[in-house]
C-alpha cells in the first residue's frame, strides 16, 4: 500500500448502507467502514486489517543480522505502511459491547426492550470505550498534520500476546515517541512529590484528587517493547519517549506540562510542538524505523 493510498483512507460511520469493496461482504447503515476517497469505494475494517498484515508479511527478517527488508534485505523508500486509524480498535470495543447489550436487552423483553434502551445509559464500562476511542481520535487528528517525509505516524497499534494497544506511534526526525492518550474532563494533571529527606521521595500523577499513577507504569510498558522491536533490528541507538497525552483535561493557560519518571505529561498541542523539532534522523531511517515498527505492532 503506497503511503497516498494511506492517506486517502478514512475510518467512517455509514450514512448509508453499503456494500464491502473486498469482501462483498453488506455493511448495514451505521456501521464503521473505511472509505478510500480516491476509488470512492467503501471496505469494511477486517478486510483492511487482513490487507495491512498481508502487506507487512512481506518484509523479511534477517534473524542473523536483525536487519529488515525484502528479499535482498532493503526496504524500498517508496514501501507504503498503513498508519492505521486512531481509536479504531476502542470504537470497535464499543460496538460491540453495546450491540451485546442491546440484544439481550431486546431478547429478555421483547415487549419493552426499546423502551428500556431508551430511558437507561449504557454502562460506564461500555461508555469508557467510546471516552477512550474520542481521545484517540482527537489526538490523531492532531498529529496527522504532521505527517511528512520525516514524520510518520502509526495508529492504533496492536502489542503481539497481548490484548492491549499503543494509542499512538510517532517516527520523527529526533526520534520514536510512543503516545498514549486519555480522555479526562474533570481534573486537571499534576506531579505530587511526596517523602523526601529522611523518607524515599515518591512522585505520583495525579488528576484532580485521583492518583493515576499507574498509567505512567503503562506507557513504561509500551515504551519497552517498541526498545525491543527497535533494538532486534540493530536500531537501539534511536530515542524512544514515552508520553501522557490528556485531551481534554483542565490544563491551565500558562504551563502545566511536567515529567513523571522520564514520561512526559501534556496535551495534543504541546506534545505536537516537541514532535515537530528537527533532528538529526535522516529520512531513510526514519522510513526503516517505521517499517520496523509497523512490522512489530500490527494495526489493531
Amino acid at each position: 500500500m503506497s503511503d497516498e493510498a494511506s492517506q486517502s483512507l478514512k475510518e467512517i460511520r455509514l450514512r448509508y448502507a453499503d456494500r464491502c469493496s473486498a469482501c462483498a461482504r453488506e455493511l448495514p447503515v451505521g456501521s464503521l467502514a473505511v472509505h478510500d476517497r480516491e476509488t470512492k469505494s467503501v471496505s469494511c475494517l477486517a478486510c483492511v486489517t487482513t490487507a495491512n498484515s498481508e502487506e507487512n508479511s512481506r518484509v523479511v527478517v534477517d534473524q542473523s543480522t536483525g536487519s529488515r527488508g525484502a528479499s535482498d534485505n532493503s526496504i524500498p523508500a517508496n514501501s507504503g505502511v498503513f498508519a492505521g486509524v486512531a481509536g479504531a480498535s476502542a470504537r470497535r470495543k464499543y460496538e460491540r459491547r453495546k450491540q451485546g447489550r442491546e440484544t439481550r436487552i431486546r431478547e429478555d423483553h421483547p415487549l419493552v426492550g426499546g423502551l428500556l434502551l431508551a430511558i437507561r445509559d449504557d454502562p460506564q464500562s461500555t461508555k469508557a470505550w467510546a471516552t477512550g476511542a474520542q481521545g484517540e481520535e482527537r489526538l490523531g487528528q492532531h498529529l496527522d498534520k504532521l505527517a511528512g517525509d520525516r514524520v510518520h505516524l502509526l495508529h492504533d497499534r496492536g502489542i503481539p500476546g497481548s490484548q492491549a494497544n499503543i494509542d499512538h506511534i510517532v517516527v520523527s526526525s529526533s526520534g520514536v515517541f510512543v503516545i498514549d492518550a486519555k480522555k479526562y474532563k474533570n481534573g486537571r494533571p499534576s506531579l505530587r512529590v511526596e517523602g523526601g529527606l529522611f523518607r524515599p521521595r515518591i512522585e505520583k500523577l495525579m488528576v484532580g484528587s485521583r492518583d493515576c499513577t499507574t498509567l505512567v507504569n503503562g506507557v513504561h510498558k509500551q515504551v519497552d517493547r517498541v526498545r525491543a522491536a527497535l533494538r532486534s533490528a540493530e536500531l537501539d541507538r534511536i530515542p524512544v519517549a514515552g508520553m501522557l497525552c490528556f485531551v481534554e483535561a483542565d490544563w491551565p493557560l500558562l504551563g502545566g506540562d511536567f515529567t513523571i519518571d522520564r514520561v512526559r505529561v501534556l496535551w495534543p498541542k504541546k506534545a505536537a510542538t516537541l514532535i515537530a523539532q528537527t533532528g538529526d534522523i535522516d529520512a531513510p531511517t526514519t522510513q526503516l524505523i517505521r517499517q520496523t515498527l509497523a512490522l512489530a505492532f500490527p494495526s489493531a
